[in-house]
């Protein structure tokens, strides 16, 4: 790929997904709107950002494997396209239950575009650059999450609830167009079928998961059983399929095993932090709310810079120390954040709300890095699959946290302990090239 051209591409390829989190946050402020509009409970409306949650969690890795079997832009063109025609049509939808469908396809675009363009970045980047490359994903992505609230509002409050989605049409259309013309075709080398029951045990595995986190009236002894019985049956599928939707012997790599590890560790504190600071800081110091979206603003700023800044100082101390230090930072905030109810300082929590984010952001890029060189090339896609769902279910051991109303000081010392454990397991983000060799052995002779 010419030097000249890379920019472009990484222009391309941001402006479509940084849509992503745009649309899981920015809905969250539209849904007394929505609710009142169409004529709906605000209970009923919730699905609207459950649907979203349920169906980018459970095909990210399906969507990673899709794009190894039939190409990674292939997959990305089509992703962008869907989440194009489905903003679209939920401006136009007329009642709670057309505009839940269309957010259903709306998520299907933003899980085949997200984990084929972390693996398209892995094609068209040289390695000495790929950290720099993912920090500027990671500031993007997080950005879009941090804004999506403050955005949604502005339109909301300008021109209504469907001006959240009129936004996505011009970034999604230049996407699609200039992804079509700049992105290199390339022919996959990957010749299987995707494991379709595989597949389906996964998706209703983590659907029941996220429906008992999401909407406890869910959790049954049924339930229980089956989330076991089909998360049991997907492991037998998967070591017995000769084209496995999940390569479980990508794990024995520790390179990989360490960067899902560490993105689920991270991910845990950043949305446990996310989740519990609003309650605490309102319910028990009685901070308005301007307030209390300001510092939860800081902590997203600081975690979106230091992506960026973590990609950079990625090729100076390598993605061991890199991620090493995210964690100590983390586990520095979470000390800082057991000392909130203590003081009632502005000061003091825009600095621990600070802290918090730095370690929430400066490992990300590492993070990333390191699960996609761990593998073959054309594995990417896969890799980057399972590396969303990680990420995912980091976000859902903190909703399930949160939930429990165990105490903000234990929650923050559970924090504290999580950053620790991770610790240990950055020891395992070596820097060495491509060691995923056996992996790639294996896929070969399946």
């Amino acid at each position: 790929m010419a030097g000249n051209k890379h920019p472009f591409i990484i222009l391309a390829i941001l402006a479509g997904t940084f849509l992503v989190p745009v649309n899981s946050t920015m809905i969250a402020v539209g849904l007394p709107s929505i609710s009142q509009s169409l004529g709906s409970g605000l209970a009923s409306s919730s699905w609207i950002i459950t649907v979203y949650l349920i169906v980018m969690t459970v095909l990210q890795p399906i969507a990673g494997k899709l794009g190894d079997l039939y190409g990674n832009r292939r997959m990305f063109l089509l992703g962008m396209f869907l989440f194009l025609l489905s903003s679209t049509a939920c401006i136009f939808s007329t009642n709670l239950l057309w505009l839940i469908s269309f957010r259903a396809v709306q998520a299907v675009g933003g899980a085949l575009a997200s984990p084929n363009a972390s693996a398209i970045l892995r094609f068209v980047t040289p390695r000495e650059r790929l950290g720099k490359a993912f920090g500027v994903f990671g500031l993007t992505m997080g950005l879009g999450a941090a804004i999506g609230p403050l955005v949604g509002s502005l339109l909301i409050s300008q021109w209504g609830w469907t001006s959240i989605f009129w936004i996505n049409l011009p970034f999604a259309l230049f996407s699609l167009l200039a992804s079509f013309v700049l992105l290199p075709k390339r022919t996959p080398t990957v010749r299987a079928a995707l494991d379709w029951v595989g597949s389906a045990l996964l998706a209703v595995s983590l659907v029941t998961l996220i429906l008992v986190v999401s909407h406890p009236a869910f959790l049954s002894v049924w339930t229980i059983v089956l989330f076991g019985l089909s998360t049991a049956l997907f492991i037998v599928q998967e070591r017995r399929s000769g084209a496995p939707l999940i390569e479980f012997a990508l794990f024995r790599n520790r390179m990989f095993t360490s960067a899902n590890l560490s993105i689920l560790l991270s991910n845990a504190v950043m949305y446990s932090t996310i989740l519990i600071m609003p309650i605490l800081l309102q319910t028990e110091l009685l901070f308005p709310v301007t307030t209390i979206g300001m510092l939860l603003f800081v902590f997203s700023l600081a975690s979106s810079l230091c992506s960026f800044a973590g990609g950079h100082l990625e090729s100076r101390l390598g993605k061991k120390r890199t991620v090493l230090l995210s964690f100590l930072f983390s586990a520095l905030g979470a000390l800082a954040y057991l000392g909130i109810s203590m003081t009632h300082s502005l000061a003091y929590l825009y600095l621990a709300m600070a802290i918090g984010g730095i370690g929430a952001g400066i490992g990300m890029a590492s993070m990333q890095t390191a699960s996609l060189t761990s593998v073959p090339k054309e594995m990417s896609g896969i890799a980057s699959g399972i590396f969303s769902t990680f990420r995912y279910v980091g976000g859902m051991i903190a909703s399930v946290l949160v939930s429990l109303s165990i105490g903000h000081g234990l929650l923050f010392s559970l924090l504290l302990l999580f950053a620790l454990v991770g610790v240990p397991v950055s020891f395992g983000l070596g820097d060495g090239i491509e060691p995923g060799h056996a992996a790639k052995q294996k896929n070969v002779g399946a």
